[in-house]
């Protein structure tokens, strides 16, 4: 079924039940979007988008109670027949008992919350981008190593599990093995998370499933890690061209988002924790404007110029 749960958000979200009784299975909400229905409460319900989370703030509350008792029922009546996902009361304020009423009579669930209104739009605006971004499973690894989020991916087999138990007990964070979700929070964003059934468990070939977070602490896994670096582990073959310089990147596609890659052959004898660790730091580095091989370069550059120069 498409959608999130209405009651993942309000456990996440720590949401106040204000229609005590109602059930909640069935009730999802679509769209990342939200509505404070300020123009739907004076009345005009032209362009309505009744599938967003309703919000109520301080103006909407104090104008329906400036209203009088038969004009606000018949808004409460317009406004609650639609196939509205929730309400929710912002600042602790408190709908009355008619509102209750009409909204438990048409089936629309009320919540209630302590914090501001733009604060709390905020956040429900990210979680539900989150929950309802598009998703996709990969086999790989995924670490978050200085804070860049490392995907190792590869065949079955050759070692990815390893260099992550490697980059763990480099005090680097785990964040999951073998499966990968991948969402697509935006054109520029994709976090990867773990599926509830194999968080923080790593299979070592030849040992078996080992539990990181018992093993090694919580401060060595982490729940999610938005994807900065792709790191494609493949066999080594002489014949293979493989980048020396690193002038050119290479980028990977997931989702429509496209995230920078580099294709690292394995031998005997190659640190993976290290390995990853520089290509880490290095894209760090890129992201704040230095580019190493750029920087050589020049330097070749100028230093044929001079040579020129002093022929000349």
């Amino acid at each position: 079924m498409e959608g999130v749960a209405i009651e993942k958000i309000v456990k996440k979200l720590e949401l106040k039940k204000l229609t005590e009784g109602m059930d909640l299975t069935g009730h999802r909400i679509v769209l990342s979007d939200v509505n404070r229905p300020a123009l739907q409460l004076s009345g005009y319900f032209e362009h309505f988008e009744e599938k967003r989370v309703q919000i109520i703030g301080n103006v909407e509350y104090t104008y329906l109670q400036q209203l009088e008792h038969d004009k606000k029922i018949d808004i409460y009546n317009q406004f609650l027949k639609y196939e509205i996902p929730c309400v929710i009361f912002c600042r602790d304020l408190e709908p009355d008992e008619e509102f209750l009423r009409i909204a438990q009579e048409n089936g629309v669930p009320v919540f209630g919350t302590g914090r501001s209104t733009s604060e709390f739009m905020a956040e429900l605006i990210h979680t539900l981008s989150e929950e309802l971004a598009p998703c996709i499973t990969i086999h790989g690894v995924l670490v978050d190593v200085y804070g860049e989020g490392v995907l190792i991916t590869g065949e079955s087999g050759i070692g990815k599990s390893e260099a992550a138990l490697e980059l763990i007990r480099r005090g680097h964070r785990l964040v999951t093995d073998d499966v990968v979700e991948i969402r697509k929070i935006n054109e520029h964003t994709l976090v990867g998370t773990s599926p509830d059934i194999t968080r923080y468990f790593i299979e070592l070939r030849g040992i078996g499933i080992i539990d990181v977070k018992t093993l090694y602490g919580v401060e060595c896994v982490k729940e999610k890690q938005n994807i900065d670096l792709v790191i494609k582990l493949e066999d080594w073959k002489k014949d293979n061209d493989y980048d020396r310089l690193g002038l050119e990147e290479e980028y990977i596609e997931y989702l429509g988002n496209k995230v920078a890659c580099h294709s690292l052959p394995i031998r005997p004898g190659r640190n993976l924790a290290v390995i990853c660790e520089t290509a880490a730091v290095n894209h760090r580095q890129k992201k704040m404007g230095y580019n190493a091989a750029q920087e050589l370069y020049r330097r070749v550059q100028a230093n044929i110029n001079k040579d020129n120069d002093s022929e000349e």
